[in-house]
Parts: C-alpha cells; structure tokens; sequence
C-alpha cells in the first residue's frame, strides 16, 4: 500500500497534537520554521548532515 507523504504527515502530526497536546503556538513555529529552512541557503548543509 502507497500513502503519500503528505498524508503520513497529517495523521502522524493529527496524532502528535491530540496525544502530547503543545500549544499552538509552538506547532505553527515549527511548522512555518522548517517550511522556511526547506527553502533557505542552509537547505544543503542539512541535507548532507541528515544523509550521512
């Protein structure tokens, strides 16, 4: 069975928020600071920490 990433993420994240219970607060900064991350000058170097 393929589930798409996207998908995993939402009820993995679903998950997380219903059984830890952070504030919202703290979820959107995650959220909106990997989102920037993804997309910043430092993308690569993370990348190749991740992947070693």
């Amino acid at each position: 069975m393929d589930v798409p990433l996207w998908l995993a993420l939402i009820v993995v994240g679903g998950l997380g928020i219903k059984l830890v219970r952070p504030p919202w607060w703290l979820v959107a900064v995650v959220l909106l600071g990997g989102y920037l991350l993804a997309d910043s000058i430092v993308a690569p170097l993370i990348d190749s920490t991740i992947n070693k």
